[in-house]
């Protein structure tokens, strides 16, 4: 693959807290090579903001494998840039042309407050998670890998769900900014494996209600969550969690 350098343009939002107003600010970056990654680069502009006494950009990772969902950016208007199933941090920049301008947000979600520049607060991601998104049977030492035999077709479902690595790029999609997408993954993961079968109903109610009290919008269901999610997750997931909540509502005792 050909290497080769270019110059940019980037806008950047930047933001001192929740409490203050944004603006973009424009920087011109050059000599960026075209097999960084898209984080690299803004390792290099940061480097360049602090020699000339500057306050850096501020901005998640920590992987930089496309596993942990940190890289959370808006860029171009799409979350986590231009390619397909693809996180921020394994985009490169050769998904750019010399001379581009590169426009670069937070997640804009009243459910993700901005802490500071592109970086925002997820962790209402980790409330739905702690309303019900786990196993809490007491089921002593681990079993062998065939004592419980799981259909094919729910164990490949339930792994494809559990892809989802809540980065809240569906959330930066959605133009009602749900985290349906993000929940429903969640549910269904759990829902399709006996394990999760003992608090499957009380599992999705208190996922669904937590979701809503974080202020997360309403699913009107227009795909473009998993269009851009970086996992490929399913909208498939969003219509099992619709079934599992109507089924927990009408068969749960009050």
């Amino acid at each position: 693959m050909e290497h080769y350098n270019m110059n940019l343009t980037l806008k950047v939002w930047r933001q001192e807290n929740n409490n203050a107003a944004g603006r973009f600010e424009s920087y011109e970056v050059a000599d960026i090579s075209s097999e960084m990654s898209f984080l690299e680069m803004f390792d290099v502009l940061n480097e360049r903001l602090i020699e000339q006494g500057k306050d850096p950009i501020a901005f998640d990772h920590d992987c930089r494998e496309g596993i942990c969902g940190m890289c959370s950016m808006h860029i171009n208007g799409r979350p986590h840039g231009p390619w397909h199933a693809t996180t921020t941090c394994q985009l490169h920049m050769r998904a750019f042309k010399n001379g581009d301008t590169i426009v670069v947000e937070p997640w804009r979600a009243n459910a993700f407050p901005v802490i500071k520049d592109l970086a925002v607060d997820r962790t209402a991601f980790d409330r739905i998670i702690q309303a019900g998104g786990f196993i809490s049977v007491n089921t002593g030492n681990a079993q062998d890998g065939n004592a419980l035999p799981i259909d094919k077709t729910a164990a490949d479902a339930s792994f494809a769900a559990a892809s989802c690595i809540a980065c809240g790029a569906c959330v930066a999609a959605c133009k009602n900014a749900s985290a349906s997408l993000f929940t429903a993954a969640k549910v269904a993961h759990l829902a399709l494996l006996p394990q999760g079968a003992p608090e499957r109903k009380l599992r999705v109610m208190s996922m669904v209600d937590q979701m809503d009290k974080e202020g997360f919008g309403s699913c009107t269901f227009t795909g473009a969550c998993e269009a851009v999610c970086p996992k490929e997750i399913s909208v498939t997931n969003i219509s099992m969690m619709h079934k599992e909540y109507l089924v927990a509502g009408l068969t749960t005792e009050k």
